[in-house]
């Protein structure tokens, strides 16, 4: 029929517009298009609505990808991935035994992969990273599974390779695990490194191994990892000389034992250290070197006397933390302040102790304080956040309760366009 044939003249007049617009973008161009959209913008759509356009803007939009979370079961499928990436993988069931088919197709669909966090159950195998040649940083949990298989020896499958990563998170290790003497041996680039409620470093993984990873190395971050912080703060000790930010999650007295060796530490922090005694930080912290920067204590058990020596040794504090001790003694507090006067950024979240003096002698002996938290500071009063506010002279962002800020305060903090962050 007439109109028939009408909507089909139609419909190719405007695949034919499609496609000449579509040539006239060139791949790079498209590229950069889809790289600049905003990320809310970006996943307000879905790789099948791309896919509606042509094959080609769904290949190019799957190559601008720089980040990337999922998650691989021995099952070789993928339970868990961002809506637009879905349909880069299909769920196969397989045997019970990891293929590199999925991470493989990364290195080809994702060819600007910079950060990948993944799920991991056993075996563990990491051979698929030599496939992945920008990724920087790597995030694995190795997650348990009902029915999980014995532990297999995955030396068989090792690599020599000298991989790009700078960031390396690992989340689960168990004691005896397989798989992570090659990791070791190739992460030479590495400049941080996180464990988390590990056991161990790999069965597999000599000593030799692991220190193979400290040749750059700069932070650390050890956090609920029992008993084998103490062997690898001592591997620290006699093999990392870059070392400049440790932070340790519950631990015990032996960070005494590498005080001495990491004299170029800027940043120190601890947190719940009840097992860590005064006098064990105040030696601790007389070996160290006067340049740290940024010192946290947070939950720690900071005994009379601690907070004088510590702002006496460490004048050159531009950031303190002492959240959530709760015994902290304002004298002593105070007293601190007075040797530490070129913070600019501080945090007492917590501190039940601290009164409104403690709030007046931040601003009149920290001139340059630029960040301040104080939540949770019952002592502190909505007079003392308004005379705080008006004499801060360089506060941008002061973190307080909703009803401490006056109208006096929040209409100066504006004027002065200080974010003040009440809840």
């Amino acid at each position: 029929m007439p109109w028939r044939k009408k909507k089909r003249r139609e419909r190719e007049r405007e695949r034919e517009r499609e496609r000449e617009m579509d040539s006239i973008l060139c791949d790079e161009l498209l590229e950069e298009v889809l790289r600049r959209l905003p990320p809310r913008l970006t996943f307000s759509f879905s790789t099948a609505d791309v896919s509606l356009v042509s094959k080609r803007w769904l290949r190019l939009y799957r190559s601008t990808k720089s980040h990337l979370c999922l998650r691989l079961s021995p099952d070789n499928g993928i339970s868990s991935l961002p809506s637009p990436l879905l349909p880069l993988y299909h769920h196969r069931p397989r045997p019970r035994r990891l293929s590199l088919f999925p991470l493989l197709s990364l290195s080809t669909s994702c060819r600007h992969l910079t950060s990948l966090r993944i799920s991991l159950s056993r075996p563990i195998s990491f051979h698929w990273l030599l496939f992945l040649h920008s990724l920087i940083k790597l995030s694995v949990v190795f997650t348990p599974v009902p029915g999980e298989f014995a532990r297999v020896d995955t030396s068989k499958r090792n690599f020599n390779a000298e991989l790009k990563l700078k960031t390396l998170v690992l989340d689960g290790i168990r004691s005896g695990d397989y798989g992570f003497d090659s990791l070791w041996k190739s992460c030479k680039n590495l400049k941080r490194l996180e464990l988390y409620r590990c056991e161990g470093i790999g069965d597999d993984s000599l000593v030799s191994s692991f220190v193979d990873c400290f040749n750059s190395l700069q932070e650390v971050e050890l956090r609920r990892c029992g008993s084998i912080v103490k062997d690898i703060l001592m591997r620290l000790e006699e093999n990392c000389t870059s070392l400049n930010s440790l932070l340790i999650h519950d631990k015990d007295n032996h960070l005494l034992a590498v005080a001495e060796k990491f004299r170029g530490l800027s940043s120190l922090q601890l947190s719940c250290c009840f097992h860590v005694t005064a006098e064990g930080l105040r030696t601790m912290a007389l070996a160290m070197s006067n340049e740290v920067e940024e010192l946290a204590l947070v939950n720690c058990d900071l005994e009379p006397g601690l907070l004088t020596t510590l702002g006496q040794k460490f004048r050159n504090l531009r950031k303190l933390d002492l959240s959530y001790n709760e015994m902290l003694v304002e004298d002593e507090f105070i007293s601190m302040l007075a040797s530490c006067n070129s913070l600019w950024g501080l945090s007492v979240r917590g501190c039940e102790g601290l009164t409104d003096a403690s709030l007046v002698s931040m601003f009149k002996t920290c001139k340059q304080l630029e960040t301040v938290d104080i939540m949770n500071c019952p002592g502190i009063g909505a007079e003392a956040v308004k005379v705080f506010v008006l004499n801060c002279l360089q506060l941008r962002a002061l973190y307080v309760e909703e009803s401490k800020v006056s109208d006096v305060s929040r209409s100066y903090s504006s004027k002065k366009f200080v974010v003040v962050l009440a809840v």
